[in-house]
């Protein structure tokens, strides 16, 4: 403990030294600013640009979801009505259930499908890999909108080209547009087309990185494909299955283009169809409950955060046990 004579402490540093170095450091830190000010001046559009479109709607959303708004008249304080509404609505949970079926339905089984092809294009009997390398990849970046007419064709209930082959089978046709787990399937095989190439990029990139010799080494010791493969391949992937399973994630709770084409802003057929984000659009931009919308966006962000660390949690601790 410092001690005090005359108000003024025996050791440390007095006040007005504090305040002079104070003083001192930001002089020279607005003297380095203007120093480089030409470089600081040459990086500035890309802050603005992102203070104006990004930073504002997000501060803004916030304190949208405390109001009572319909875009046109003038904002009323709502409190904390717009988020317990959204607690309280059936039509939320419905969303919050469809979002993650479809989420279960296809991201399970689009990244297995992904580490698949990855691991096929990393083998040395694949001819024309770089060919088979785009070709997976075009799906990704084909128009989404296209992708979903040309799905609603496929899964249509009364000639849609899987009906087709139902009955060519002896099988009786599917409504797969009128009940909700045929929309969710649908939806789900639109997902699965679309972001396996683009997963399986991303699961060859981390194949490349693993050292040959390991796989050499297992061939000499007579271990097999299926073993190498889960045994060497799976442990050193883990890292990019992680971040694979935390991106899907975050896009599996995202959807909004496929549900919204394929069958409507309610979802469809019992709201089968019915994602977070399409519940936002429909209360935000067709019913007009900007606030309403605004503390739904909120939520989704809410679920997203906790339902990833989940993922992320669950991911460390088998890799803790592996290892």
């Amino acid at each position: 403990m410092p001690q005090f004579q005359a108000g003024r402490p025996v050791s440390g540093v007095s006040p007005d030294r504090r305040l002079a170095e104070g003083t001192a450091r930001k002089t020279r830190l607005l003297s380095e600013i203007w120093k480089h000010r030409k470089q600081y001046l040459a990086i500035s559009p890309f802050y603005i640009i992102f203070a104006v479109f990004g930073l504002f709607p997000i501060v803004f959303s916030f304190y949208l979801s405390f109001q009572r708004w319909d875009g046109i008249g003038e904002m009323s304080f709502n409190g904390l009505n717009n988020y317990r509404f959204m607690l309280l609505d059936p039509e939320f949970w419905k969303a919050v259930k469809n979002t993650f079926l479809i989420w279960f339905y296809s991201t399970i089984p689009m990244l297995f499908l992904a580490l698949l092809v990855a691991f096929l294009l990393n083998s040395a009997f694949v001819k024309f890999r770089t060919l088979f390398r785009i070709g997976y990849f075009l799906p990704n970046v084909t128009s989404l909108v296209a992708v979903s007419i040309i799905f609603s064709t496929l899964f249509a209930n009364n000639f849609g080209l899987l009906n087709y082959l139902l009955t060519s089978a002896g099988l009786d046709p599917v409504q797969w547009l009128n009940k909700t787990w045929g929309i969710q399937i649908a939806v789900s095989a639109m997902v699965i087309w679309r972001w396996a190439g683009y997963n399986s990029i991303i699961y060859l990139a981390g194949l490349q990185s693993i050292p040959t010799a390991l796989y050499e080494a297992a061939r000499i010791d007579g271990a097999s494909t299926l073993q190498t493969f889960f045994r060497i391949t799976i442990p050193l992937l883990r890292p990019v299955i992680l971040f694979t399973v935390i991106t899907s994630t975050i896009g599996g709770m995202q959807l909004f283009t496929e549900p919204q084409i394929l069958v409507g802003n309610n979802g469809g057929a019992g709201g089968g169809g019915l994602t977070l984000v399409l519940y936002l659009y429909r209360e935000a931009f067709v019913n007009n409950y900007f606030g309403y919308g605004a503390a739904v966006g909120w939520g989704m962000f809410i679920l997203i955060a906790l339902f990833s660390m989940v993922n992320w949690k669950m991911m460390q601790d088998r890799s803790d046990r592996n290892g």
